[in-house]
């Protein structure tokens, strides 16, 4: 197996002052980031805010398009699916019946696990073993053996926070 390059570190502050510097500098660059995200977000909302009555009247003219068409094709479906055939090319487009998969849905999952258990359908109840890893932090000795388990600790999170002023407005 060939032996990987480690990747030197792009930036290392060499001092006390130098890390104070960057640390200043990340602060800048991360409000300066989410100035630029909120300014984005603002020219989304007003450039969707000026389209909206022409939005909704596509949706709305989408919809009764889908429906009319919809109709007609239910209505010539033999013609339009001859053969066993699931999809009919219109020239312009193509139309398609799909048959969805089963599935379930339940409603008030403790009242229907209930009724199984009485009815003595345990089949159909699923129960998930799994690990107790609350139990092995509180007791990581009698663990310790064991191949596929192991106690992290120790372990340590760098975190960088620039200081900031909230500022806020009179009310």
């Amino acid at each position: 197996m060939a032996k990987q390059k480690t990747k030197a570190a792009a930036f290392v502050c060499q001092s006390k002052e130098q890390a104070m510097d960057s640390i200043r500098a990340l602060g800048d660059a991360q409000r300066e980031l989410t100035r630029i995200e909120t300014e984005i977000n603002d020219l989304i909302a007003e450039a969707t805010a000026s389209r909206k009555e022409q939005i909704n009247a596509l949706k709305v003219q989408v919809e009764t398009l889908t429906a009319g068409i919809h109709t007609w094709c239910e209505a010539h479906r033999a013609e339009l699916c001859a053969d066993g055939r699931k999809t009919a090319n219109l020239i312009t487009g193509e139309v398609s019946w799909r048959q969805r998969p089963p599935s379930v849905s339940i409603r008030a999952v403790d009242k229907v696990m209930d009724t199984l258990r009485a009815l003595g359908l345990d089949r159909f109840i699923r129960s998930k073993d799994e690990p107790n890893k609350e139990a092995m932090l509180s007791d990581p000795t009698a663990v310790s053996g064991i191949a596929g388990i192991s106690i992290v600790t120790g372990v340590e999170d760098f975190i960088v926070q620039p200081f900031e002023v909230e500022v806020v407005t009179g009310v």
